[in-house]
């Protein structure tokens, strides 16, 4: 296929999400990813949170995208008999201190049309949550988990009924724009392939990439930063039935407690700024873990916590900056007809992925 529609460049949660959604409104959609199967990167390193949108700034694409996607999520996965479950969360305070920052949480939340944010006294928190130590808590309950490659195999298997087709193994080099779209240039092909419309969903590397098309301002693109978070696992039963968080971290949500659909737990991620991404999870910053958790855990047993994964999060801000909102860039941002970048797609790009391709429809029709 050297001539086609719409190329959409990565095999992620949102990239399959965006070539679904395109190829059922009637496109002619490849997908192009360097590596050998889908979900990959960034999409194959998260906590397969389903979150309620209560962090994010109101207005924002972040905030909408979320509250909007986590609906629509829900619907999808009951649809098609995608593994989750809305098991809740409660966001606690360790002491008397947090509770004002708990506060401004609900407050944000409910600007952002999440209204059934529960306070908690630490009592009721306890009877929840019995092994939970807290001064008090804000319980989420439309918050829950996802089988996120199941979901992805979903959105996979949409897009080729509509006639998309994924190509594994094909690394964009680089691009350039021509009078008719793109011209898009894969390593190790020698013809190029010919495309109206481009789509930048790469990830990690979208920024990278977006600096390698001939045509696309560079002043429009931002600066790649990269936060890595470990994981760890333990290897004692957890007590605890529902998603259970610390008051927000510089640059993160703080080292928290997800459970996966089998019940187990895991705990993360931490926060380490890297020039380049990379996976490794140290050992030696388990004690680190150790503490943070027995803020919410005092029973944590000695020595139980071992190192899983680590995954590293695409920012478009560095260290002690204010969180930056997602940037999908399309026309009226860099003047380029039928180029979308999606720059900063973190989390919670998962839960917003579906609403997110909604809204690189409509910036397409801009």
């Amino acid at each position: 296929m050297h001539r086609v529609e719409t190329v959409v460049v990565g095999a992620g949660v949102v990239g399959l999400a965006v070539a679904r959604a395109l190829a059922q409104a009637g496109r002619e959609v490849l997908v192009l990813d360097s590596a050998d199967d889908i979900g990959t990167g960034v999409s194959a390193r998260s906590s397969e949170v389903i979150h309620a949108g209560l962090y994010y700034a109101p207005g924002s694409l972040k905030a909408a995208l979320c509250v909007a996607g986590k609906a629509q999520l829900y619907a999808y996965c009951n649809a098609h008999a995608v593994g989750h479950r809305r098991c809740g969360k409660l966001l606690v305070a360790a002491d008397e201190s947090e509770w004002a920052q708990l506060e401004r949480i609900r407050d944000t939340a409910a600007e952002n049309g999440v209204m059934d944010l529960q306070a908690l006294t630490q009592s009721e928190a306890t009877d929840l949550e019995p092994a939970l130590r807290c001064a008090g808590a804000m319980r989420s309950p439309s918050t829950g988990i996802v089988d996120s490659h199941g979901l992805m195999l979903a959105y996979l298997g949409e897009l080729e009924d509509a006639g998309g087709v994924f190509a594994r193994a094909c690394r964009v080099a680089r691009a350039e724009v021509t009078a008719a779209g793109f011209r898009v240039r894969i390593a190790g092909e020698a013809e190029p392939l010919h495309c109206r419309e481009l789509i930048n969903a790469a990830g990690l590397g979208a920024i990278p990439l977006a600096r390698q098309i001939d045509g696309v301002p560079a002043d429009t693109v931002p600066d790649a930063y990269f936060a890595k978070g470990q994981y760890f696992r333990c290897s004692a039963r957890t007590p605890f039935s529902q998603l259970i968080y610390p008051v927000p971290q510089p640059g993160g949500l703080g080292i928290h407690l997800t459970l996966d659909l089998d019940g187990q737990a895991r705990f993360g991620p931490d926060v380490h700024w890297v020039t380049v991404p990379e996976y490794g999870v140290d050992p030696a910053t388990a004690p680190d873990f150790e503490a943070a958790i027995r803020r919410y855990w005092p029973a944590l047993p000695e020595g139980s916590l071992r190192p899983d994964y680590a995954g590293v999060r695409p920012k478009i801000v560095g260290p002690g900056e204010t969180a930056a909102d997602f940037q999908i860039a399309g026309p009226t941002h860099h003047g380029v007809r039928g180029y979308v970048g999606l720059y900063g797609i973190e989390s919670p790009g998962l839960t917003a992925s579906l609403a997110i391709a909604a809204h690189v429809e409509d910036v397409l029709r801009d």
